[in-house]
């Protein structure tokens, strides 16, 4: 794979992450800006913007000007900053911190798992959706069973799944330079995918071992 283009997916995924924990950050510190979002029905609102962004850029960002793809994926880091910003009141940033750095640590581990392995990981990879869209409805159902148990050990295994998406995206954009594809658009989508594996894993992993600010 062309390292510019690795150096652009990486970095454009970096922005998008520094955007979005920035955004948490600062709304988690403005109490007013705080209880607008989740008390009323604002959060709805911009959850519903989240997942509609991350759709149309999914969809739409081969096919856009390589500025409005920059900054659609902006914008999309910035609104889910806005519903990510919880997670600085439930946990110490001590240990968000923390786990963050375990998460980016074993991200790259992955990436380069990727990048380097001529194993065919997209034989792998309907299993490894299918088992994530079943956790996806475990989540849901567990939201009316409220058991911890069942959180966890559906945290463990979509941690377990992303360590495999993660890994296959990464080669599946190795695939996709050769493609002839504008670079600067799969940059971004590269950077999307990217960054929505090392959320889903940081989130899952701040669950798991996360230090509450109650604890």
């Amino acid at each position: 794979m062309n390292n510019k283009l690795m150096s652009k997916v990486f970095a454009w995924m970096a922005i998008g992450l520094l955007v979005t924990f920035g955004t948490g950050l600062f709304v988690s510190t403005n109490e007013v800006m705080y209880e607008n979002i989740y008390r009323g029905a604002w959060y709805i609102i911009f959850a519903i913007i989240e997942i509609a962004l991350v759709i149309f850029l999914s969809m739409r960002v081969m096919k856009m000007k390589a500025t409005t793809a920059k900054c659609s994926f902006l914008l999309y880091s910035v609104i889910s900053g806005l519903t990510f910003s919880s997670i600085f009141i439930y946990y110490e940033l001590t240990s968000i911190l923390y786990i963050f750095l375990v998460t980016a640590a074993m991200f790259g581990l992955l990436a380069l798992i990727g990048y380097t392995t001529k194993i065919d990981l997209g034989k792998a990879a309907p299993y490894l959706f299918m088992g994530l869209f079943v956790l996806i409805i475990v989540f849901l159902i567990n939201i009316f069973i409220g058991s911890n148990t069942v959180d966890m050990v559906a945290s463990i295994i979509c941690v377990l799944l992303f360590v495999g998406i993660t890994a296959f995206d990464v080669q599946k954009l190795k695939m996709l330079k050769e493609s002839g594809l504008p670079e600067d658009n799969l940059a971004i989508y590269g950077a999307l995918d990217l960054y929505l594996d090392f959320i889903n894993i940081f989130i899952h992993i701040l669950s798991i071992f996360g230090k509450g600010d109650n604890n």
